[in-house]
C-alpha cells in the first residue's frame, strides 16, 4: 500500500498559500502515491483531469501527506 497521499487543494486567489489547507480549500482531491515525485505529478494530473477552475479567482496547491494507518488507532491492544 502506498505510504503517501497526493492532496490537490483548490483555493481562492484571495487566500495566502500558507493558509490554503483542507479546511479552507474549495475543493480537495486525494489520491495514493508511491514516491514524493509521483505525489506532486499525480496531484497536478488528477486536478487537470477533474476540470478544476483555471481562472484568476482560484489556484491549485499540491501537498503530499503520509498515510495514517488504522493500526495506530487508540484503544487497540498491542
Amino acid at each position: 500500500m502506498p505510504e503517501l497521499l497526493s492532496v490537490a487543494l483548490v483555493c481562492a486567489s484571495t487566500l495566502l498559500a500558507k493558509d490554503c489547507s483542507r479546511d479552507t480549500a474549495h475543493d480537495v482531491i486525494v489520491s495514493p502515491a508511491r514516491t514524493p515525485m509521483e505525489c506532486l505529478m499525480h496531484g497536478q494530473t488528477v486536478a487537470a483531469a477533474a476540470g478544476l477552475p483555471g481562472d484568476d479567482a482560484h489556484y491549485l496547491k499540491i501537498t503530499c501527506e503520509r498515510r495514517r494507518h488504522a493500526d495506530a488507532a487508540p484503544g487497540r491492544a498491542s
